[in-house]
């Protein structure tokens, strides 16, 4: 196939949408070839099934316009780095040669989102590895960046933010995408949970003086060839 330029690395189906939504929507818009890896299929939950989830992932999928995606079907709410796991996601960078991961903050209540974290810094090293049995040739996404997908109300700073005031409405279209986990047995009172995600992204529009944005975390230095790609 040929390579990504960004592949997202999700603990769970909507997680994605959720958290980079709007960047996935933003970075199609200016022709980047963008893919999506699920680690799981993110049931059990109280109104879901696995066919639900997967039928709502594909609306996802086509309302983004995803160049690529994939699951792992790696065990949900028991996700762990494992050897095995670490193999399979290192495969997948392998095959997808991407330039940049989006990949889960480290720190959450959730252990899924802990260990998916964990998770793709290990595989990330095992891909560029030769001299191994895992498939495909050697490769070493160059840029590694963190998204917020956290259930703590923590507030980490941000490395930067990303304009997603252009692509807002066709995030949260891929958000409510996953009806039974935004929608069905949620109340209807303000503030709801799709509510609080369209909020969110509003609250990082006003950190960079924007209508919506959203964040992310790198803990490696970004070279830049201008300042003038930091003026507004």
């Amino acid at each position: 196939m040929q390579p990504l330029d960004i592949l997202v690395v999700a603990p769970h189906p909507d997680d994605a949408e959720i958290s980079v939504g709007g960047t996935i929507a933003v970075s199609l818009q200016q022709n980047l070839r963008v893919g999506v890896v699920d680690l799981t299929s993110g049931e059990p939950t109280p109104h879901g099934t696995p066919e639900i989830r997967k039928e709502e992932t594909d609306n996802a999928t086509e309302i983004l316009g995803l160049t690529w995606r994939a699951n792992l079907n790696l065990p949900n709410r028991s996700l762990q780095p494992t050897l095995e796991a670490r193999r399979r996601l290192a495969e997948v960078f392998r095959q997808t040669r991407p330039q940049m991961l989006l990949v889960p903050y480290w720190q959450d209540a959730h252990p899924d989102h802990v260990a998916a974290s964990q998770l793709c810094d290990d595989a990330r090293f095992w891909s560029k590895l030769s001299r191994s049995d895992l498939a495909g040739d050697p490769w070493w996404p160059p840029m590694l960046l963190h998204y917020f997908s956290i259930h703590l109300r923590i507030h980490p700073a941000a490395s930067f933010v990303v304009d997603i005031s252009s692509a807002i409405e066709t995030k949260m279209k891929s958000v409510t995408a996953y009806e039974s986990q935004m929608l069905k047995g949620r109340s209807s009172q303000f503030p709801t949970a799709v509510d609080d995600i369209r909020d969110r992204a509003r609250y990082w529009g006003w950190t960079i003086g924007r209508a919506f944005g959203e964040p992310f975390v790198n803990r490696e230095s970004i070279g830049l060839s201008s300042l003038t790609s930091l003026l507004k």
